[in-house]
């Protein structure tokens, strides 16, 4: 079985690691995917976002199945030109990424089907904006509408920065036309939690929960990142909420999705925060998380590659989902300098060892030499019987890897010990 896989990031490394545990698989494909990945997949330099080239290359090629991982080429539909190919797919069609396509769309549906979130309202002209901000509750959350690498998000602490956060989007154009239209909404306040679900438009069968650290410096200081770290599963996320998630929020919203005509098949993505009154949506996303993935995934014990199948059959109801009761930990190792300017081209040394526990997010190939090539270089795992356990061995990995300007956030997992051990005292 030929399998492609668009994408070329840290996530779909971890997703291509997954998906080479299932025996009838005889070769993946990445687009573009990276260097870091070329001992797991057969790397295509046809970039995510070129859905002709994309399509392309899977008749040609006799691809058997697809997974689209980024949320750019779901937006653009190209699970939807895949499929008019007869090629199955794991991933939304284009009407239901806008999802995570479209804030002002996501923050609608909740309005419209009493789904619980932030407060918020939408602006199209920066003027309005501008003068709403004068007035409105601080701190507050400023939202780009369209997609922007996941940093299209500023959480203003005082009105100044909130005034500046208007001019960058609307005006500067600082994410060019995702910033069109904004979403100002209140700020919420509770732990974080983020919850990957599989769902074929009928079932929702949600993945562990994890915390992402978005900060890029130690204590949640510094400036939003795509992601410096994860821990598995998240211990504020109990079962009590669990429950709630489920009746409230994760089943009204595939069914708010089927009664909009807009069917969502894929991974569904839930960023929550558990407020003093309840669980509330702060975003969703239309694809797996990154870097949620590089922990999550190591805790499937399922096969991936047939849950994906039963997602596109639309027989997930029928199919296993089930997850180590262990935990894991993810450590990004960025570039300094990261997420603004940062040198690249320096060699990576990975001892073999611990190959098998490292995603590659930005990395090339010079010859035999894998050099980076991005922000966000590596995230290296390890899964361990207690959180604690995984923490430590996740760092003792990260201490054996080396390049010149590697930079990492130390406190990864301190949250959520914290919270273990209040939970206990």
């Amino acid at each position: 079985m030929k399998v492609m896989v668009v994408g070329g990031g840290g996530r779909e490394h971890a997703i291509i690691k997954k998906i080479k545990e299932n025996k009838s698989v005889s070769e993946i494909f990445a687009l573009p995917g990276n260097g870091g990945m070329a001992g797991d997949a057969t790397l295509v330099p046809i970039g995510a976002k070129d859905i002709d080239a994309i399509c392309e290359f899977a008749k040609a090629n006799g691809i058997d199945y697809a997974v689209v991982a980024p949320d750019d080429p779901l937006v653009l539909g190209c699970v939807d030109r895949l499929e008019e190919l007869g090629i199955p797919c794991f991933g939304p069609r284009a009407n239901a990424a806008i999802i995570e396509g479209s804030k002002v769309f996501s923050k609608n549906l909740m309005k419209k089907y009493s789904i619980p979130t932030a407060e918020y309202e939408v602006f199209d002209s920066a003027e309005a904006a501008l003068e709403y901000v004068k007035g409105c509750k601080i701190p507050t959350v400023i939202k780009a509408d369209g997609l922007a690498l996941g940093k299209g998000v500023v959480i203003a602490m005082t009105r100044k920065e909130a005034e500046d956060a208007v001019k960058s989007i609307m005006q500067d154009k600082k994410f060019g036309a995702s910033g069109n239209r904004i979403v100002v909404e209140e700020f919420l306040t509770g732990p974080e939690v983020s919850v990957l679900a599989f769902t074929d438009g009928k079932c929702v069968k949600p993945m562990i929960s994890s915390m992402d650290h978005k900060r890029a410096h130690d204590g949640d200081e510094g400036l939003n990142t795509g992601g410096m770290g994860t821990v598995a599963p998240n211990p504020y996320y109990t079962a009590d909420i669990a429950a709630e998630c489920m009746d409230r929020i994760f089943l009204p919203t595939v069914n708010a999705m089927n009664a909009e005509g807009r069917a969502f098949k894929g991974c569904l993505y839930f960023g929550l925060m558990l407020t003093p009154d309840g669980p509330k949506v702060i975003e969703y996303n239309c694809r797996f998380g990154d870097p949620e993935t590089q922990v999550v995934l190591p805790l499937l014990e399922s096969d991936l590659l047939t849950v994906m199948q039963a997602v596109t059959d639309e027989t997930l109801g029928a199919c296993e989902v089930k997850f180590s009761d262990k935990s894991a930990c993810c450590v990004i190792m960025a570039s300094d300098g990261y997420p603004e300017r940062y040198a690249s081209g320096f060699e990576i040394t990975i001892p073999e060892d611990i190959a098998d526990s490292v995603f590659v997010a930005g990395a090339r190939l010079d010859g035999t030499r894998l050099l980076t090539a991005g922000g966000r270089v590596l995230g290296v795992s390890a899964v361990e019987p207690t959180l604690e356990g995984a923490i430590a061995s996740a760092y003792g990995r990260v201490e054996k890897i080396s390049f010149e300007n590697a930079f990492y956030r130390r406190d990864i997992g301190a949250r959520a010990m914290k919270a273990i051990k209040e939970r206990k005292a």
